[in-house]
């Protein structure tokens, strides 16, 4: 310690006795920015970004700021937990029926009919059978890991319509050209004739070829159609089997003809229902969650 510092300490002590070896109030520097800074990012961030910008960043808040800071403005983000890189998508049902429709479908999965199928179905369309250069790479550092190249060729799509029995989580699917109503109630066809003189459920989207069906369900009166609220596909479970489909047998797959991409589903699902299992539902109530007056400014 500085000979200065030490007499300055011992000088103080003399004078004032202990009290003289406390910490005296310091000068403390204004701070530059404060709530109102603070308040004006935030109107910046509820408003549109400089034109040929899609997003907002630091630089581009504390430019259009002008007097504040790029460091401060990337502090005031951190400290607000305010991510400017990810993204997130929603869909806000509009339906003025949505209680209604999501507690019959819910109902189903929780409380499943003792005599009676439930079936969730949908189609999954324009699956593309693309023919690409695939393998395994080794990169510079040691690392292996699957690889594709960036050129591919086409060679057509198919449609899956697919119905997923709740009870058993077992897939009955079907490949066609196109989705037309025709296409839907030729598979509702198939779907009765494996499910004879059974009473079924069946859940299904607001597609409007799933609808006004009446005279196929006059013929068919043992099938009940149960439709999810509008923008609220997430509630049929069979979307969730379309996430497994692409996820383990579609994506980073190659194919040279629409047959063999139809014969590689038509393999995963004789795989999959060999060891099928229900999905566990768990969410008994389902909100209309609104995101109208969610603006970062009002929270």
């Amino acid at each position: 310690m500085q000979p200065r510092i030490v007499s300055n300490w011992r000088r103080r002590f003399a004078e004032h006795g202990l009290d003289g070896l406390k910490d005296r109030p310091r000068a403390t520097k204004k701070p530059i920015y404060g709530k109102v800074t603070n308040k004006r990012i935030l109107v910046l961030l509820d408003k549109p970004p400089p034109p040929g910008y899609a997003r907002w960043n630091g630089p581009l808040l504390a430019k259009a700021l002008g007097d504040v800071d790029v460091q401060y403005v990337w502090r005031f983000l951190r400290e607000h937990s305010i991510d400017l890189a990810a993204r997130k998508s929603w869909c806000e049902s509009n339906d003025p029926e949505f209680a209604a429709k999501a507690a019959d479908v819910v109902g189903l999965y929780i409380d499943l009919p003792t005599k009676a199928i439930v079936l969730c179905v949908d189609e999954k369309p324009s699956i593309q059978a693309l023919e690409r250069a695939q393998g395994y790479l080794k990169l510079p550092n040691g690392r292996a890991l699957t690889g594709q190249s960036h050129d591919y060729k086409r060679h057509g799509t198919t449609t899956l319509f697919a119905a997923l029995e709740v009870a058993t989580g077992k897939i009955i699917a079907a490949h066609s050209k196109r989705r037309r109503r025709v296409e839907f109630l030729g598979f509702m066809n198939s779907v009765v004739a494996a499910f004879p003189d059974r009473h079924i459920h069946v859940i299904l989207d607001n597609l409007n070829t799933h609808k006004k069906n009446e005279r196929w369900l006059k013929k068919h009166p043992k099938v009940r159609f149960h439709f999810t609220p509008t923008r609220s596909s997430w509630l049929n479970q069979v979307e969730i089997w379309f996430s497994i489909l692409q996820g383990q047998s579609l994506t980073g797959a190659s194919f040279t003809a629409v047959e063999q991409l139809q014969e590689h589903i038509d393999a995963f699902i004789a795989a999959y229902n060999d060891t099928a299992k229900p999905f566990a539902w768990t969410k008994k109530k389902v909100r209309q969650r609104r995101f109208k007056n969610r603006r970062i400014t009002q929270l």
